[in-house]
């Protein structure tokens, strides 16, 4: 888009010129007055004679006593200037300013691993001086008025000369004796100085983690694929991303990972957890100064905190994003896309830009250590949570906690599989205000209460209705699976029921479940 000056010079009035005055007549005194000389009627001022030289030969001849001479001279009286046109004050309208038209910007289109991404799904994948009056007239400024001291301006000024003189000689003298390279010349220094940055800095933080943050690009067998991040996990080569965007390549697809200096290396997939959204893929050929990033506690986040962003937002490798922890444990269900597979997280809630393309980047603290791993957003588009429309970042992103991720993240590298905490019961997952309440029939036609398991031997039935675990408050089954989740397979929890209008507590120990079949 091209931009163009508009207005310029349309409608105005011509500028006339400047109206000029005469040279004023300035009387000369001298010793004697000479007759003026005629001229075509333009008054001028007589010069005066030059004394001639004394036959004794002495120089400066002597003057003669001048009759109340005063100096300067008075001036002839002026007339009043003319009348300034209108059109040349300062409360005359201005020109009208060019018009300028803002370049248009583009749209980026990369895709997120392939997948559509839902509300909250897996997408994060001049001023101026005072310009001059044109038209006002020029005006000589009147010589100040005084009194005859010629001769001892002139005095003055010949000793100030001669002082002057002699000072800028010793000056000069003591510089060039004192100066080894025979130069005088003192310039400025033309840099203000190396920049440096703590490490507490965003962009102390930043420069350190950039470096083991890499840009992740998955391709099916039949093509199709997308963009996501990750990060160094260790220095044999394990790289964290998300489950969703290494997906297509997990059967006899391509996986590659690129680092901000451009090195890029081919990678596999070791595991991946498609409940927990989280996959390891290691490097083949992986250089041997990898620097892994630090792991933080997730579990110590505050809200407010600030928090800092890695990731390749549509496409846009090593981008850099800033907010703050927004709010903890977010119960947040997302799905891949194909409905064949759902996530459950109780999540780090983030304001910072996260778009599709982010997912599977670091999510930092201010020293720079991981808190969470970026999966989420909620949307704009419609269909909220779950929905399939795909848009960018409006503030509310979404990351798995980093304890949560490095318990799965190390299980797939040990066994290439996920182990789930689990309770033994299947609850609903239609949203809900009241709870988690578990199904009279569990999925495929199985006991909805799993024989033997944690929640039978609580004694938790069919219609129950979980309303806490622990201290957390629970509102539908998803959210109850997320903070399952985030407990791992042995732990004692405490879960709050209502059966027949009436409250009961009881503990039990979360069994196990490996796979994601």
């Amino acid at each position: 888009m091209s931009t163009e000056n508009e207005g310029i010079n349309e409608g105005t009035t011509p500028v006339p010129p400047a109206p000029s005055a005469p040279p004023v007549p300035v009387e000369t005194p001298s010793a004697a007055p000479q007759p003026p000389v005629p001229d075509a009627g333009a008054p001028t001022t007589p010069l005066p004679q030059t004394p001639a030289a004394p036959a004794d030969g002495t120089w400066p001849p002597p003057t003669a006593p001048a009759a109340a001479a005063e100096w300067p001279p008075p001036t002839a009286p002026q007339a009043a200037p003319p009348a300034v046109p209108a059109y040349a004050t300062a409360g005359a309208p201005a020109a009208p300013a060019p018009a300028y038209a803002e370049p248009g910007t583009h749209a980026y289109g990369a895709t997120d691993g392939g997948v559509p991404q839902a509300a909250a799904g897996f997408g994060s994948g001049s001023g101026g001086g005072q310009a001059p009056v044109w038209g006002a007239s020029y005006q000589q400024p009147a010589p100040k008025a005084g009194k005859g001291r010629g001769g001892l301006v002139a005095a003055l000024l010949i000793a100030a000369l001669v002082a002057g003189g002699l000072g800028g000689g010793i000056g000069y003298t003591l510089a060039k004796n004192d100066d080894s390279s025979g130069s005088t010349t003192v310039s400025s220094s033309t840099s203000g100085g190396a920049v440096k940055r703590d490490p507490g800095t965003i962009a102390g933080v930043a420069a350190k983690a950039l470096p083991s943050t890499v840009t992740i690009e998955a391709e099916s067998s039949t093509g199709e694929g997308g963009t996501g991040t990750g990060f160094v996990f260790d220095t044999q080569g394990h790289i964290v991303t998300n489950n969703h965007v290494v997906a297509d390549a997990v059967d006899g697809g391509k996986v590659t990972a690129t680092f901000p200096d451009g090195k890029k290396y081919n990678a596999e997939v070791v595991g991946h957890a498609q409940g927990y959204d989280v996959a390891v893929i290691k490097l083949k050929n992986a250089p041997s100064d990898l620097k892994p990033l630090t792991l933080g506690n997730s579990d110590e986040v505050a809200v407010g905190d600030s928090t800092i962003a890695i990731g390749a937002p549509f496409g846009l490798s090593n981008t850099v994003t800033t907010g703050i922890i927004s709010a903890k444990n977010r119960p947040v269900a997302s799905s891949d896309g194909s409905g064949s597979s759902s996530s459950y997280m109780s999540a780090l809630q983030t304001d910072a830009s996260i778009n599709p393309g982010n997912s599977g980047g670091p999510l930092l603290d201010a020293q720079g250590n991981v808190i969470g791993i970026n999966s989420a957003i909620q949307s704009t588009g419609s269909g909220g949570l779950g929905g399939a429309a795909q848009s960018g970042s409006i503030g509310l992103g979404f990351a798995i906690p980093i304890n949560q991720a490095k318990y799965v993240a190390q299980q797939l590298i040990k066994t290439g599989e996920p182990v789930y905490a689990k309770i033994g019961a299947s609850v609903s997952l239609d949203e809900s205000t009241g709870g988690a309440k578990i199904t009279d029939q569990g999925a495929g036609g199985s006991d909805a209460v799993e024989a033997g398991g944690p929640a039978a031997e609580a004694g938790l039935k069919p219609g129950d209705v979980i309303t806490k675990l622990d201290d957390t408050v629970i509102d539908s089954g998803p959210t109850l699976i997320g903070e399952i989740w985030t407990h791992q397979p042995g732990d004692k929890v405490t879960i709050t029921y209502e059966r027949d209008g009436k409250t009961h507590t009881v503990d039990l120990t979360l069994g196990s479940r490996t796979g994601d079949n």
